[in-house]
């Protein structure tokens, strides 16, 4: 009987999977942002390979508007504007990638042990939390990126360990909900230890909410990333990234607009694909949301 019914455990999970998708592709706003997010992946992987290099200058050709030869036109130093995008596209999902998973491997077990150690630990992780919870996201990046140093290493870590709080507060509150589950009594009573209760019972359980809130937290850090490299403490030139091409465009606001509008469009679109797979993904993920 036990092999028979562990016989049909990846046929049931494959059915599963099967209606997650149907739910999920009849929502046609989840659907754009899956297909945005998957514009930018592709823009981020190939982009910089089919260009031109995005530090190669021609000053007979400076400020060019968007043309059959440059189609989202030059910057002042007749860089072509398109492959610049391309590499930042690299840069930002690279910096909010990294980012994120760096706060996931660190918020998650952070979490996972306040939720289920009560007593005095969960006071003590939460405290330090709340610490950094008083201070804004991008007012605490901004700090840390000053301290570290300019690079995209640093603006990782910088937008990671921002990001770690809000990872440990949904961590812990999944495992608040799910230590108080039947599977969880029944792991006790058989006698599994901590260490095997939290990452093969809790863990896999509180995965679907810790998704969602990765794909929540890639955006703001790819806001973070290009708000810093505006500010001069992220990537620095002639490295291109949305933030720096929205800092070089500045000064020409009024001669060349498209300097400033294509990188802006990007990140406002980026953003917005992320959170509209997130919304979807959540709603698909939870149980209670099935349709």
């Amino acid at each position: 009987m036990a092999e028979q019914v562990i016989a049909t455990l990846p046929a049931a999970r494959e059915r599963q999977g099967v209606r997650m998708w149907r739910r999920f592709r009849r929502q046609p706003l989840p659907m754009t942002g899956l297909v945005l997010v998957g514009l930018f992946l592709l823009l981020a992987i190939f982009g910089p390979l089919v260009t031109t290099d995005p530090a190669a200058t021609n000053f007979d050709n400076v400020l060019a508007p968007p043309s059959l030869a440059h189609w989202f036109g030059t910057d002042d130093l007749g860089r072509d504007a398109l492959a610049r995008l391309a590499t930042g596209a690299r840069i930002s999902l690279t910096a909010g990638v990294l980012s994120t998973l760096l706060a996931m491997l660190v918020g998650i077990p952070i979490g996972l042990v306040a939720g289920y150690y009560r007593r005095w630990v969960d006071p003590i992780l939460m405290r330090g939390v709340d610490v950094v919870l008083a201070f804004p996201f991008l007012i605490f990046a901004v700090g840390l990126a000053a301290i570290l140093g300019p690079s995209l290493r640093n603006v990782v870590l910088a937008l990671g360990i921002s990001q770690i709080p809000g990872v440990v507060r949904i961590a812990r509150g999944e495992t608040l909900a799910l230590r108080q589950e039947d599977f969880v009594a029944g792991a006790i009573a058989d006698g599994a230890g901590d260490g095997v209760i939290l990452f093969r019972y809790i863990l896999p359980n509180a995965a679907n909410a810790l998704i969602v809130q990765a794909t929540v937290a890639i955006p703001v850090a790819i806001i973070g990333e290009a708000t810093l490299s505006f500010l001069g403490l992220g990537v620095q030139p002639p490295t291109p990234s949305w933030g720096v091409m929205l800092t070089d465009a500045q000064q020409f606001l009024s001669q060349a607009p498209w300097l400033a509008v294509w990188p802006g469009v990007l990140i406002a679109l980026a953003t917005l694909g992320f959170n509209l797979l997130g919304d979807g993904l959540r709603d698909v993920l939870d149980p209670r949301g099935a349709r």
